[in-house]
């Protein structure tokens, strides 16, 4: 499935993992003691080698390759538990620069992204998660600026990041999936104000509100009011990023309790050697070596130039990987007892983590909507 190149890279990336966020004191260290989700310090590094960006153009300091290294970078860093969540969200909002920005956003943003910064994207408000077409966030047009007002919740690294794009509506006489904008502004603008959400996996996302924020027109990213259908096209692309993380983070989970089923001991044998724990593990290595064939089978095709046919597809992915990655984090916790519970032997820690992809990036009640009108019903 992998050529020689792209073997040599997951290899590498396990590496620098290993090495540099293996064991919950270097990423305790990287993460001021566990409260913060993502380290600027690690970014860096792996900015310094060349992977972040790594399926962006190598003129917006991207490395020039496809989907597939891409999800092998995602896939690689979330079993080796880098503290990078939030870099799959600027790769997110990267692949809209892509496609609809302006050269100079392309060089701005891309460019900060692949240099180790992070980037932002605001569509959810507290009154439009699953349904974008009710976005309320306000953008009047004033001059050759746009005046914003309102609100959007569940930003991922909003605090961090240097520029956030979101999604607003600049003329509300249209139909519910008309009149919808995308346009960025950095984060040091007056009149917002970012505000975090603590969560059971720390403060990874807030709150932002936009008081008369001033947002010049060209800022816009893309056409004014088409937004929809070029928000619409672009999602494929993120739910194969969260399905790779997720691919990564239950290859994680399933390696952890299979070391530790394998030397713990209960009625004078390890606990792997009892068949019910083994069948539990078939089953789930087997599911994860189903979504990882899926997963690059989609990156393959979005390579191959249909990313914008695999709307089914980018729903599959991100409706099994995410599911599958909770069902080993929750099996591994039970097959691990007591232990699985504590913090030392870090699986609880593993469950939290593998709670909210299920949530995000269009909850899975969502996806399956998705899947099945693609049938036709």
């Amino acid at each position: 499935m992998f050529t020689a190149q792209q073997l040599e890279f997951a290899a590498a990336i396990e590496g620098f993992c290993a090495a540099n966020c293996g064991t919950a004191r270097q990423r305790a260290d990287l993460t001021d003691g566990g409260r913060l989700s993502n380290s600027p310090q690690l970014l860096t590094q792996l900015a310094k080698l060349g992977w972040l960006g790594v399926s962006l153009p190598e003129e917006y300091g991207g490395g020039g390759a496809g989907m597939v290294e891409e999800c092998i970078f995602l896939e690689e860093t979330a079993r080796g538990q880098a503290p990078i969540h939030a870099y799959g969200t600027g790769l997110t909002a990267a692949q809209t620069y892509l496609r609809h920005g302006e050269e100079q956003q392309k060089k701005e943003v891309l460019g900060n992204l692949c240099s180790g910064r992070f980037e932002a994207i605001a569509l959810s408000e507290p009154g439009a998660g699953s349904d974008l077409s009710g976005v309320a966030t306000r953008a009047v047009l004033d001059g050759d600026r746009f005046v914003v007002n309102g609100q959007k919740t569940w930003i991922t690294a909003a605090h961090l990041a240097d520029h956030i794009l979101l999604l607003t509506r600049t003329d509300s006489s249209l139909g519910k999936h008309e009149g919808l904008t995308l346009m960025y502004t950095s984060t040091d603008v007056a009149g917002l104000d970012v505000r975090p959400i603590q969560t059971m996996d720390g403060h990874t996302v807030n709150d932002v509100f936009f008081t008369d924020v001033l947002i010049p027109v060209a800022n816009v990213v893309g056409g004014v009011g088409d937004a929809w259908h070029r928000l619409m096209r672009g999602l494929n692309v993120e739910r194969l990023i969260i399905a790779a993380m997720s691919l990564g983070a239950a290859r994680r989970s399933l390696e952890d309790t299979i070391a530790y089923v394998s030397t713990r001991e209960q009625f004078g044998k390890s606990l792997g050697s009892f068949q019910a724990v083994r069948h539990a593990i078939a089953d789930l290595a087997t599911e994860i070596e189903h979504c990882r064939a899926f997963v690059y089978h989609v990156a393959q095709q979005i390579d191959a130039g249909l990313e914008d046919s695999l709307a089914r597809e980018g729903s599959m992915a991100k409706l099994k990987c995410t599911e599958v990655a909770k069902a080993v984090a929750l099996q591994g916790m039970q097959l691990m007892g007591g232990n699985g519970y504590a913090v030392e032997f870090g699986m609880e820690m593993q469950v939290r983590k593998a709670l909210a992809p299920p949530i995000y990036g269009g909850a899975n009640a969502i996806q399956r909507e998705i899947i099945g009108k693609s049938y036709g019903l």
